[in-house]
């Protein structure tokens, strides 16, 4: 291969942090938030906001199952699929995370989406959050994590994503079982979603199904535009500017660390802007464009020690949550289950159980 063919490293930047830009922007005005979508069932039963995450969880499966079959990806090389499930990692970890999230008032994608709109209490918990990430993959916690949690394992063989593992059940092609799950709950959430008459108005329906299309586009940019057969120098399969080495899109807790490590050995000329890191920083500009534009650009911070105290031990569960787990609400919660990944739906359930509980033990205590 002709090194001249490599895509340069700033290019996948770039084109990470013009797709943050968009999913920030986008978020911003939509107020799409996985915290609040659990918090509005709890507490009013209203079910708009979870329509508009199941939308995008639905429309991330058709959009990035259709990028498979026409085989510009392949799934498999990504961190979600392998044969091996950390069922315990994975209940764990996003039990932690559904908890740290409503504590700190917001999931990492919410987190960069309130700092760009002048939020100075996300500064703290974008802080603790990838310190605590940092700590999970290559520190104190990272032990416990290894240590406690990741010898629970299931060992599946080729693949636990759904059309792998059902194959051989079924005696079908896992292409056949992609495009029957594709229909069965890509469309079906799809579907859910539409059914209801209030959810059918622009701001909800655009934040739910241009969420799963950046999913998709993530994706596309790591693991088509990036993706190099054999690398030149090392002769090995490899996909550019990823941290993980692999396939990936988007996510919101591991890339937080990662900048952190960044800036701190920013000196360190082999370290670069990945996908990862870029699409994260990205965010924080298109919610700012998007804060800015419609007027509600407000700089807030905080007025009590103990509401500090709980925005950074939920900050702290999160980034041990986060890594654990291997992903956040979007990062497992929309980005895993396009793959549909056994430990994706495992990590998306524990979520949304770690925030319930939280969120029923906060409402019995203030009454």
């Amino acid at each position: 291969m002709d090194g001249s063919n490599i895509v340069s490293p700033t290019t996948i930047a770039w084109l990470g942090a013009g797709l943050g830009v968009a999913f920030g922007f986008v978020g911003q005005r939509s107020n799409f938030c996985t915290m609040g979508a659990v918090s509005d069932i709890v507490a009013m039963g209203s079910w708009t906001r979870m329509r508009m995450w199941l939308m995008a969880i639905g429309a991330a499966i058709l959009a990035t199952g259709a990028l498979q079959l026409a085989g510009l990806i392949d799934v498999s090389k990504s961190i979600y699929t392998s044969g091996r499930i950390l069922w315990v990692a994975n209940l764990v970890g996003g039990a932690l995370f559904g908890i740290g999230m409503t504590l700190a008032g917001g999931c990492g994608s919410k987190t960069l989406i309130r700092l760009g709109g002048g939020n100075l209490k996300s500064v703290v918990v974008f802080a603790f959050v990838a310190i605590a990430a940092y700590m999970t993959l290559k520190g104190l916690f990272g032990v416990w994590r290894v240590r406690w949690l990741e010898p629970w394992v299931w060992n599946v063989g080729a693949g636990q994503d759904l059309p792998t593992l059902l194959a051989g059940a079924f005696g079908l092609s896992a292409r056949t079982l992609l495009m029957v799950l594709m229909a069965v709950l890509g469309g079906g959430l799809v579907a859910f979603a539409l059914a209801d008459r209030d959810f059918r108005r622009p701001e909800p329906l655009l934040g739910g199904l241009l969420t799963g299309l950046f999913v998709a586009a993530g994706w596309y940019i790591s693991g088509h535009v990036g993706y190099l057969a054999e690398h030149p120098e090392t002769l090995q399969e490899a996909f550019v500017a990823t941290n993980s080495g692999r396939a990936e899109s988007l996510s919101f807790i591991a890339p937080y660390a990662y900048t952190l490590e960044l800036l701190m050995m920013w000196s360190d000329t082999s370290r670069i802007v990945t996908f990862g890191i870029a699409t994260a920083l990205g965010v924080v500009g298109g919610a700012a464009l998007g804060a800015l534009t419609n007027g509600s650009f407000r700089v807030e911070g905080f007025r009590q020690t103990e509401d500090l105290a709980r925005h950074i031990i939920g900050a702290i569960l999160m980034g041990m949550g986060g890594v654990t787990a291997m992903g956040c609400t979007i990062g497992q919660g929309v980005t895993g289950l396009s793959t549909l990944s056994i430990g994706a739906f495992l990590t998306f359930s524990a979520i949304i159980a770690g925030c319930v509980a939280t969120l029923k033990w906060e409402y019995a205590r203030a009454g």
